[in-house]
């Protein structure tokens, strides 16, 4: 026996275990030559000239520590969205803001609601702050504010709520989010996660910000990894009320933003022409797989998002696709971890990586037909 066998070891607490640790979607295809990434939601356009460069920049002063608050980038962003400075915080991307506000409000007696195809990450921030997650079911793969209620007891103090929802890209109307803020106890944060605001058209979708400034338990979480095409440098923001702000900004490491990440966010906001640009490449092309994959039997869920879930005839199938789409270099992601085993999500990516995903459906649906 060697000295450690047997020997007492330190242990993280319980709930540690009860954490399934999140598995990004695929990115390599052994033996494939050309990968179309196609998994994560990024953007096509990637990030703006102007952000590439305030990057940079920012690597001649990488020595120094970064401006604490974030002073300058919350100031952007609040002229650009007319909102107020004090009300921002930012972080490493909205999941540490998501993490954050977890372990700020949720104890062990404490409950979490999340609908059932919601972003995993609530689950893990539920468990790693403690609390119980409570799942509320879904209808027709979108979030029913009666179903959440129904879920709300008096141990719940957070609810989570994807708009767009992640993996499915259904939404809420701005009334429905309305009815449910209405409705729930003033003890009881709202949590509206807007990582896909930018892409949502739809004339009755709300990011929230309204629902923030009128209420005192409403907070609405946005990103720079998708739209602005900075997933790599992990910038985030929340905006929320003042006494949210406050016990967020005590637990948050110091430097959480890096100052380069703060320049990239910076250069971003201003080149609204870029913004524009990403914005009519996903409506085009979003519409146009939507329309040429339903052709092949396919169903194709409605996207407020940037990626569309396509529905199999069965798990079995689901996974037979996306081997043959993997094997010719289109990698998608598989969703089973979200409770839908017979679909997978496809990003809307650059026009040559969208042709061929329909090029190999319709081959992979030929070939499902002969068999």
């Amino acid at each position: 026996m060697t000295k450690t066998e047997g020997a007492a070891r330190p242990l993280p607490v319980p709930a540690v275990f009860r954490i399934d640790p999140y598995v990004p979607g695929k990115s390599t295809a052994p033996g494939v030559g050309k990968i179309y990434k196609l998994s994560s939601n990024e953007t096509p356009l990637g990030p703006s000239p102007r952000a590439k460069e305030a990057v940079r920049a920012a690597a001649e002063g990488l020595e120094a520590y970064p401006e604490g608050t974030a002073r300058v980038l919350r100031m952007a962003i609040a002229s650009k969205f007319g909102l107020e400075p004090q009300r921002i915080v930012c972080g490493a991307g909205s999941d540490e803001i998501l993490h954050l506000l977890a372990t700020a409000y949720l104890g062990p007696d404490d409950e979490g609601v999340f609908t059932e195809h919601g972003f995993l990450v609530y689950k893990i921030a539920i468990l790693a702050a403690g609390g119980t997650p409570v799942v509320a079911p879904e209808t027709n793969v979108t979030a029913d504010v009666d179903q959440i209620l129904a879920k709300v007891g008096p141990r719940t103090k957070i609810v989570f709520l994807a708009n767009p929802n992640n993996p499915t890209g259904t939404y809420l109307p701005n009334a429905e989010v309305e009815r449910l803020a209405d409705a729930l106890p003033p003890q009881v944060l709202l949590v509206l996660d807007a990582a896909y605001a930018e892409y949502a058209s739809q004339a009755d979708y709300a990011a929230g910000e309204a629902l923030v400034r009128g209420r005192e338990n409403v907070v609405m979480t946005r990103t720079f990894s998708k739209i602005h095409g900075l997933a790599a440098i992990r910038l985030g923001w929340c905006y929320a009320p003042e006494h949210v702000c406050d016990a967020i900004n005590r637990i948050r490491a110091p430097f959480n933003t890096s100052t380069a990440a703060m320049a990239a966010g910076l250069a971003s906001i201003a080149d609204a022409a870029h913004i524009e640009a990403s914005i009519a490449h996903n409506d085009q092309w979003r519409d146009w797989l939507s329309q040429e994959i339903a052709a092949f039997g396919i169903e194709v869920t409605p996207s407020a998002g940037n990626f569309l879930l396509l529905r199999f005839r069965g798990a079995e199938e689901a996974r037979q696709a996306d081997a043959f789409l993997t094997a010719r270099g289109l990698i998608l992601r598989a969703v089973a971890a979200y409770g839908l085993p017979d679909c997978l999500r496809l990003t809307v990516g650059s026009e040559e990586a969208n042709r061929l995903v329909v090029a190999a459906l319709a081959d992979f649906v030929a070939t499902r037909a002969k068999g």
